[in-house]
């Protein structure tokens, strides 16, 4: 074995037990550790209100649930209406946000139920024949909400 390749491979061994052992040893991963060791701890009872709590915590997880409801300028609903959805997804460890989308139909009655999301910056962009293309950032913080959106009538071009 070359002397040349020995070194390279025990730098590359060096490189990634520092980057573990520091990963490991940061404050933060310990006091995650110690939390949900905290929280084992306290929940080993089940209570009465143990079925309310679950649904809290469900609610209460950064996501929200959102519907869309699209009328015209008449405020008739606007039925089979692109509506697209677009939020940032967190990419986790080493790895960047990206923006995730959500392509949706309007029903009969102009409305589209968009599951669960990230709370915070969406789009959201609505494409019908006829109307004005909408799209628009929205800062969402509540767990439910309901957006309406008006479409403007398309000029007609001759």
């Amino acid at each position: 074995m070359k002397p040349c390749t020995l070194r390279r491979g025990l730098f590359f061994l060096c490189a990634v037990a520092t980057f573990l052992a520091t990963g490991l040893l940061s404050p933060d991963a310990c006091r995650a550790q110690t939390n949900e060791a905290d929280k084992t701890s306290t929940q080993s009872q089940p209570s009465a209100t143990g079925k309310s709590n679950q649904k809290d915590d469900q609610t209460s997880d950064g996501t929200t649930r959102l519907r869309i409801r699209v009328t015209n300028s008449q405020d008739k609903p606007v039925g089979n209406a692109s509506v697209y959805v677009r939020f940032n997804q967190p990419g986790g460890f080493l790895h960047k946000d990206k923006l995730a989308e959500l392509s949706f139909k309007t029903n009969e009655d102009g409305s589209v139920k968009v599951p669960a999301v990230p709370q915070g910056k969406i789009l959201i962009q609505v494409i019908a024949k006829g109307l004005h293309t909408f799209g628009k950032w929205y800062d969402i913080e509540k767990d439910q909400d309901t957006i309406e959106i008006k479409l403007e009538a398309a000029p007609r071009w001759y």
